[in-house]
């Protein structure tokens, strides 16, 4: 794949992007494809659809036409409105054409190093018209205009620059299309961009695709019962909250539907904290009756809560004691829907309470989100009733180099859309040694210019003793509200971080990995980074448990420890 600036650009018509499309599919690895590339000069404000930067042949400038284009007597038209217009798009490319050959040679990097000029060319695409083999202008010969049969080559058509055309140019080094790429695209100048400014690119680009995926609800507003999928990074989270924001508010318009009594649960006491500083924002029409863990539910209903290590009591008696409870709620206390985060972490022991609160047990709302590859916990089981499945496999909160290190371990094959970041940095350590060389590493990412707020370090064994001596200091509720205390570095396990996510995780891998699960704790800890991941631990460890990860980091950036 050629480099894409930008990476997802957003077109005006269908035939840009086919065009793009077609490109970015075809173009060899060292050529660089520009999208929506504006120039302002003394004259006017010129625009290039595409522009193709290829090392050994030269600089393409590109004017994409769209199936309203017809070409009589010599002048072009085009169909707007109903009437036809007349344009000229071989004198406005070519005019954009120029109008970057200036911009390039006047810039100082392109002074200073006394380059001489090189081959930029221009040309004309219509991938929904066939203009015929036979067509010909005095200003547009049939090389430089490429119609709709001839798509299937368009690359290739576009690097067949006659010989004979500019002859005294010389085409593009690698080095001279370097310098091309950062001067319209202002790399390489003055300005200084930080970790973090990457990062709230990233992230807000991660924001707009987790909006765009969410058409996906649309697709449930007649279903009452469905299982939506998706591995990490996928937008599950997000998702779960805007389904329980929709249907507490109701719908207006073309499908109505009336507000609801909504519950959003999931079952860990770090990810419940996260929707409820969500929730407290939205406007009290959108906001679901209840916010919180399975756990906190049954203490809503007048169930207490057991000791941390009476397992039969999480498994049975809870469960009981809260499905008798739901029995005997009066209608006005049931809820019309639930929706549920992390599904796969609830026993099957817990849903008939669930189901038990709804107002109608038969038609009521039962919306879950899951990963089966992020169970960490023993406990298996799904809800008794028929669940409609939609499937998420897009990655879309990852940088590309982190999610390839853990899509191995996904449910599912997922196309990476999180755009580029720093490589993954690997950094060999014993168990035993792990923690204070994971210690090291965070001071590395400070230097960095990460903020504090920004990093996390996560182990997969015993927890760090920051970690220890907050929750023994503040308890387990004041403990997660540390996680969005952008004055301090976050101290936590991988099995309290699903669902949540920082933008810098030192990944510790402290443990030999012969405990239960540690697959799936792998998984869930190389995936809480969005932007910038280094792991520390033994590759034999993780070899052990996942060959394709332990690859991966073997071949990524290392440091000594």
């Amino acid at each position: 794949m050629p480099h894409l600036i930008p990476q997802d650009p957003r077109f005006t018509n269908e035939s840009e992007r086919v065009v793009w499309t077609n490109l970015r599919d075809s173009l060899r690895q060292q050529d660089t494809l520009i999208a929506n590339f504006r120039l302002t000069d003394a004259r006017k404000d010129h625009e290039a659809d595409l522009v193709v930067v290829m090392p050994d042949i030269g600089v393409i400038v590109v004017e994409v036409k769209g199936s309203g284009v017809r070409v009589e007597d010599g002048q072009w038209s085009i169909k707007r409105g109903g009437q036809r217009k007349r344009i000229d798009p071989v004198d406005q490319v070519r005019s954009t054409r120029y109008a970057i050959r200036q911009y390039v040679e006047s810039d100082r990097r392109w002074a200073d190093s006394s380059r001489s000029r090189v081959r930029i060319a221009h040309a004309v695409v219509t991938p929904f018209v066939g203009l015929g083999l036979d067509f010909d202008l005095p200003d547009c010969p049939r090389w430089m205009i490429h119609d709709r049969d001839d798509m299937a080559s368009l690359a290739e058509r576009l690097a067949d620059i006659p010989l004979g055309f500019d002859t005294h140019l010389r085409v593009p080094s690698q080095e001279d299309c370097d310098t091309v790429v950062d001067i319209l695209t202002a790399r390489g100048t003055d300005a200084i961009t930080t970790v973090v400014d990457e990062a709230d690119e990233r992230e807000a680009r991660a924001d707009r695709l987790t909006q765009e995926q969410g058409m996906i609800l649309d697709v449930t507003r007649l279903l009452r019962r469905v299982e939506i999928r998706g591995g990490a990074g996928s937008g599950k989270t997000v998702l779960a909250l805007t389904q329980a924001s929709q249907l507490s508010a109701g719908r207006t318009g073309e499908l109505p539907r009336p507000a609801e009594r909504v519950a959003l649960l999931c079952y860990s006491i770090g990810l419940a904290t996260y929707f409820k500083r969500e929730v407290a924002t939205w406007p009290r029409r959108r906001q679901p009756a209840f916010v919180g863990t399975f756990e906190e539910l049954g203490n809503r209903w007048g169930v207490a809560s057991g000791t941390r290590d009476d397992p039969d009591y999480w498994e049975e008696t809870l469960p009981r004691l809260m499905a008798d409870q739901a029995a005997g709620l009066p209608p006005g206390e049931r809820y019309d829907s639930f929706v549920v985060d992390e599904a796969q972490d609830f026993a099957e022991s817990w849903w008939q309470p669930l189901i038990g609160a709804l107002t109608d047990e038969s038609e009521g709302g039962l919306y879950i989100y899951s990963d089966e590859n992020q169970r960490l916990f023993n406990r298996f089981g799904r809800p008794p009733v028929p669940l409609v499945p939609l499937v998420l496999d897009h990655n879309l909160r990852n940088t590309k180099q982190i999610a390839e290190v853990f899509r191995p371990l996904a449910p599912l094959r997922m196309r990476l859309e999180g755009g580029d970041g720093p490589d993954v940095v690997f950094v060999p350590a014993t168990s035993e040694d792990a923690l204070g060389v994971a210690d090291d590493q965070v001071d590395l990412l400070l230097g960095e210019g990460w903020n504090p707020g920004h990093v996390a370090l996560l182990t997969t064994g015993r927890r760090h003793p920051v970690q220890v001596e907050r929750q023994e200091e503040l308890g387990q509720r004041g403990y997660w509200d540390t996680f969005w205390d952008n004055d301090d570095v976050f101290y936590g396990h991988v099995l309290g971080a699903k669902g949540m996510e920082r933008r810098a995780v030192v990944l510790c891998i402290n443990e030999s990995g012969t405990m239960g699960r540690f697959r799936e704790r792998l998984y869930v800890g190389l995936s809480r980074a969005t932007d910038r991941l280094v792991v520390v631990g033994d590759l034999d460890v993780i070899g052990a448990a996942a060959e394709h990860v332990a690859r991966a980091l073997g071949s990524a950036g290392t440091l000594s420890p």
